[in-house]
Formats: structure tokens, C-alpha cells, sequence
């Protein structure tokens, strides 16, 4: 009976705590919730990976606008472009600040990276660096010429390739990005050249980025539930480890940049790393070789993974839709002509491009839940009161796949984008996230995508490596990419022969 007894003081005690939590949520005029909120985990029991589906059923089942309590962690999930701009343009500010998560604490360097850092004088300076002194408009056209010749570099290796078994795209994506990066970053290039030990440097950072995105992307129990036994602990160390490991790779670079400071002073242009240095000088306290690390980490992890595997996904696509590949190449025919590679500049006349580049961010977004942010002071949403302290998530694959907002949305249709410039549309298209903490790169991956996707579109014939379509699922990772590898048949096209063999 004693047993019993219990069972009943149990759920009476349950059933009480979920009706007192339900009457709390009516009564503050919460946005819509999903019923119960367990005890201790909340709606921890809902979420499966991948986990911008599982949050997109979510919302479809009860709402673009959602209240959720994720253990200890207050969270507005936002699933519609309406919502998504009320968070990013009046309530801008409320919601600049990041959560503080283990992922921040350590790879964020302690909250103050230009990634993780709350919203406050040292973030806004972080952002002017970054928005005038590294990735302005004037400081890309600096390295205009890097980014052509990876390009041409890139032709040339691929007309070479005549292997049956095709070749592996992603690698290829992964190297042309990174060595773009690099040599804007610290003026140094890791594949394809001839520097002893530069190609195993390179992949060594490839395999740290691989692993932070991984653990990124697996999310940590411990940010939501305040419980030092679910592996935590385990899970800090690895992320202290990664973290040493990437600091000591970016401080090498540092030094043989250090050391040729008499170099820097002749040079008409310097790389993101000298331009550091050279602030270092006038305010060593602020600009640490610590600080120049974080910045340079964020610029490495922003500027690689995302464009190489957008690129994957387009081409991926492309091959699976041969018609728009030939429209495509058709269009850098007439507007660029064939005896001359395309360059950045033609982008302007290429809206088809811009229209297969665009589709391709809307179906398979590189961020698809929009990093975190955090309100740091209480508004008001699509009529619904939000608290102080609540961290927003902002399903774009969501927004991106859903039929209220896109014709047909499951198919590929650049058409869809004719007449509208530039890579946004509205908020109902925002790749590179918006409001003050868009990303700052935003210029550089567009430039970076079109050039590369051009080149290779105007230049080679592209096939499968058989009859049956690429496979687009999805892999884990926080930034999405294929499950399976892109391998891939290319041909120099025979229109660009008199172009391709004066390279």
C-alpha cells in the first residue's frame, strides 16, 4: 500500500507542478508552448538530430512563434520571417547578446571572441575591426588578385584530372577556400604549392575544424541542465585540448609574421594577421596575441566550412539538374563570351548564377538554426511577452522550407529569385543571418561562391559519376554538410580550349 500511496503523492504532485506551470504561462501571456514541460529537463525530451527538422515539426505543429524550455534555459524558437524581423530590426539590440555555453567559454575564449562576445564596447570594437579594417569593400579589392588566381590555379588542376573515378569535390572546395583565406589571413598558401610541410599543415587544420564542428554540432546537456555527471567534464577537456591545439597553430603563424615586421613596413598591402600587429603596436594591452588568435580562429572557422560547403551543395545540385547547368553555362557565354574566364566583376550580369547561388543557400542553408542570441531585457513579440535572459534560436531551414512562404519549396527552382538582387530576400531568405550580429562576412563568401561556381561552370562539362542522382542527405555537423561526399566527372569544355590552354 506504501508503494501505492506514492505513486499517488507522485503524480498528484506532477499533475500539480504541470497545472501551476501552465497557469503561470496563460497568465505572463507567454508565447504558445508545447504541453507538458517536464520537471528538471523541460522540453529536452523533444529534441532529436538533426535538430533543425525536429524543430521544424515543431513549430509546424504548434506555432511559427514558440516558447520553449529547454532544463534551466528559457527559449523563443522563431520559425517565420515576421517574427524573424521583429527580433532583428526594433528589438535589434535586446537580442545582441549571446548565451553563455561551454562551447563559448573555451573556443570563444572565454565570451570574448567576435563570435561569443555579449554585446558591449568590446564586441562593437571586435565588429569594427573586422567590418572596416579586414572586410570592407576596400580591403576585399586589395586581395582581388588572390582570389583570381586560386581560381585559375583551381582550372588548372582540374583540367589535369582525367581519372574515371571522378573527382572529390569537396576536398577540392575545402582547399581553393582555405588557401584564399590563408593568404588574406597571413599571406600563406598550404595546397598546391611547393613550400615543404605546407599540405600536412593545412589538413591538420582541416581535422581541428572537422572536430570543432562536430562537437559543435552534438550540443552539450550540461548547457541546459545544471549536472556535472553527464559527461561535462569529459567534454571541457576535449574542448580545452582543441583549443591549445588551435591556438598553437595560429601562433606560429603569428611569429613568422612577427618576424618579418621590417617587411610589413615596404609592403603596399598587408594580410589580416600584419594589420593586427600593426594595432598591436599603438594598444598592446588590447591587442594581445591572445586577442589576435580569437579573431583569427573566427575568421578561419567563418570563412572556410561555409563557403567551401555551399559550393558542394550547388554543384551537388547542379548535377542532379543538368538543365540548369546548361542555362547556366549559356548565360556565362553570352555575358562573359569565351575567350576570357569570368571573373568577379561579371557577377552583376549574371543573375542566373546569383539565382542558382541563392536556391542553393535556401535549401541547404550553412547555418540552418541561426546562431543563439540572448535578450537582455524584457520586449515584445508578435504581441507575446518575452522575458529577460531568453535565448533565441531562429530556424531559417525552417522559414526556408516552408510552403506559406516558398512555391513548390522542396524543389529547386533559381527562376524563383529573377529580379531580385543580391543575396537576401527579405527576411524570409537571410543566409548570413541579420541585425547587428549578421555575419560579417557576408561580402567575401559571395564573392569567394560566384567566382568559383563560375569558373567551373563556364570552363568544364559536368557529369555524375553514373546514372543515379547524387545523394543529398543530410551529416551532422553544425554547419550541414553532405552526408556523402561529392564525386564528380568534369571535361573541359570544348568552347573555352583556346582560353584553358593559355593558362
Amino acid at each position: 500500500m506504501e508503494v501505492v500511496y506514492l505513486f499517488i503523492s507522485l503524480f498528484l504532485l506532477l499533475a500539480s507542478y504541470l497545472l501551476i506551470t501552465h497557469i503561470h504561462h496563460k497568465s505572463a501571456n507567454l508565447p504558445p508552448t508545447v504541453f507538458p514541460a517536464l520537471p528538471v529537463i523541460g522540453h529536452l525530451y523533444l529534441l532529436k538530430k538533426p535538430l533543425y527538422r525536429t524543430l521544424a515539426k515543431i513549430s509546424a505543429k504548434y506555432g511559427p512563434v514558440l516558447f520553449l524550455r529547454l532544463g534551466f534555459r528559457r527559449v523563443l524558437l522563431i520559425s517565420s520571417p515576421s517574427a524573424a524581423e521583429e527580433c532583428f530590426t526594433k528589438n535589434d539590440i535586446i537580442f545582441a547578446n549571446r548565451p553563455h555555453l561551454l562551447f563559448g567559454k573555451i573556443i570563444g575564449n572565454n565570451y570574448t571572441s567576435l563570435g561569443w562576445s555579449s554585446y558591449g564596447d568590446n564586441w562593437r570594437n571586435l565588429r569594427r575591426i573586422a567590418s572596416t579594417e579586414i572586410l570592407s569593400t576596400p580591403r576585399l579589392n586589395e586581395f582581388h588578385d588572390i582570389r583570381a588566381e586560386e581560381g585559375r590555379l583551381l582550372v588548372r588542376k582540374l583540367m589535369s584530372n582525367s581519372s574515371p573515378e571522378g573527382v572529390k569535390m569537396r576536398s577540392v572546395f575545402y582547399e581553393v577556400t582555405l588557401n584564399v583565406m590563408m593568404r588574406m589571413i597571413s599571406g600563406k598558401r598550404y595546397f598546391g604549392g611547393d613550400i615543404p610541410g605546407a599540405e600536412e599543415e593545412g589538413q591538420r587544420l582541416q581535422e581541428m575544424m572537422e572536430e570543432t564542428f562536430l562537437i559543435h554540432g552534438a550540443g552539450n546537456v550540461g548547457d541546459y541542465l545544471r549536472v556535472s555527471w553527464l559527461g561535462v567534464k569529459g567534454l571541457e577537456k576535449r574542448l580545452i585540448a582543441l583549443q591549445e591545439k588551435l591556438d598553437d597553430f595560429i601562433q606560429k603563424l603569428i611569429e613568422q609574421l612577427r618576424t618579418s615586421k621590417g617587411e610589413m613596413k615596404t609592403k603596399t598591402r598587408k594580410t589580416m594577421v600584419e594589420v593586427l600587429l600593426s594595432l598591436q603596436e599603438s594598444d598592446p594591452e588590447y591587442y594581445t596575441d591572445q586577442m589576435i588568435r580569437s579573431f583569427v580562429q573566427v575568421m578561419i572557422f567563418a570563412g572556410t566550412d561555409t563557403s567551401s560547403g555551399t559550393m558542394e551543395w550547388c554543384l551537388s545540385l547542379l548535377l542532379n539538374h543538368p538543365q540548369v547547368l546548361r542555362k547556366a553555362q549559356n548565360e556565362i557565354d553570352r555575358k562573359v563570351g569565351k575567350d576570357r574566364l569570368v571573373r568577379e566583376s561579371d557577377m552583376v550580369d549574371l543573375p542566373y548564377l546569383r539565382g542558382i547561388i541563392n536556391e542553393t543557400f535556401r535549401l541547404h542553408p550553412a547555418v540552418p538554426v541561426l546562431p543563439p542570441h540572448e535578450s537582455s531585457q524584457d520586449c515584445i513579440i508578435e504581441g507575446y511577452n518575452v522575458p529577460c535572459g531568453t535565448m533565441l534560436l531562429v530556424n531559417q531551414w525552417a522559414i526556408q522550407h516552408d510552403a506559406k512562404f516558398w512555391t513548390d519549396p522542396e524543389r529547386f527552382n533559381p527562376e524563383r529569385f529573377e529580379g531580385i538582387e543580391g543575396m537576401r530576400d527579405g527576411f524570409k531568405l537571410m543566409p548570413f543571418g541579420s541585425g547587428r550580429r549578421g555575419c560579417p562576412g557576408e561580402g567575401l563568401a559571395v564573392l569567394m561562391i560566384g567566382l568559383t561556381l563560375g569558373l567551373l561552370i563556364q570552363c568544364f562539362d559536368w557529369e555524375r559519376l553514373s546514372d543515379k542522382m547524387v545523394d543529398m542527405k543530410e551529416g551532422l555537423g553544425v554547419t550541414m554538410p553532405k552526408a556523402e561526399p561529392l564525386v564528380a566527372l568534369c571535361k573541359p569544355r570544348l568552347e573555352m580550349q583556346n582560353v584553358l590552354a593559355q593558362l
